[in-house]
């Protein structure tokens, strides 16, 4: 794990999303196609729209969300709705967007498909971007997250999950600790002094937080992008 201290916002976005550029470019100069896995919410977007304005091969890059509430694309909640809004513009439009969200199925059948559509992606992603919650939630694996252990644990054999939380009017899928670990770097792009005190108490280990799983896990390295 390391952490990176930057004295503004914008710094620590531009960082994250030169990181992240230089992840992609490692994957894509030793296979045909890279994933990424992005995050919704209102942090990322500056990150984003730095990332989008990178000269990659954006062609052969699959995006894969986090976490999704279970709303249609056009919701003002749907986290597939801010990426679009905000990374696969500019030179990032060319890159494929995977939704979660179907109107197609319910909830657990739509799980069952995108564990096997998730198989399908070059893994390991080429570099996760999180971001975490004051409870110390990262994607939607909150602390009453149903079944929160098996979503926190690195060797479960699902990718994704259905999650209930009482932090969210609508039902969550998620992205499990199994699939987000098989990753070459996670970037947890964090602001603010109540999430630096939070990282903080998970690094001296507080399983209060799920966020502490995350920074123990072994096979995917933590980068710590914190400003106030």
């Amino acid at each position: 794990m390391e952490d990176f201290i930057f004295e503004t916002r914008e710094a620590a976005s531009v960082a994250a999303a030169d990181f992240m550029a230089t992840c992609m470019e490692r994957r894509l100069d030793l296979q045909r196609r890279a994933s990424v896995i992005i995050t919704g919410g209102s942090s990322p977007g500056r990150c984003y729209e730095a990332l989008s304005e990178k000269e990659l091969d954006w062609d052969r890059v699959d995006l894969v969300l986090s976490d999704e509430r279970w709303v249609p694309a056009d919701h003002k909640d749907s986290n597939e709705r801010q990426a679009r809004e905000t990374l696969t513009r500019g030179n990032a439009a060319a890159a494929t967007l995977h939704p979660m969200y179907s109107a197609e199925a319910d909830i657990e059948a739509r799980v069952a498909e995108l564990n096997a559509e998730l198989k399908m992606l070059p893994i390991p992603f080429s570099v996760a971007l999180l971001g975490m919650g004051e409870d110390g939630h990262f994607a939607s694996l909150f602390p009453d997250a149903n079944d929160l252990e098996s979503g926190l644990s690195a060797d479960h054999p699902e990718l994704c999950m259905a999650v209930n939380t009482q932090a969210s009017p609508h039902p969550r899928l998620s992205l499990t600790m199994s699939a987000i670990s098989r990753s070459d770097a996670v970037v947890l792009l964090i602001f603010g002094e109540a999430k630096k005190t939070v990282i903080e108490k998970a690094k001296a280990g507080d399983a209060s937080y799920p966020v502490t799983r995350l920074l123990r896990q072994k096979k995917a390295p933590v980068h710590v992008y914190w400003a106030a």
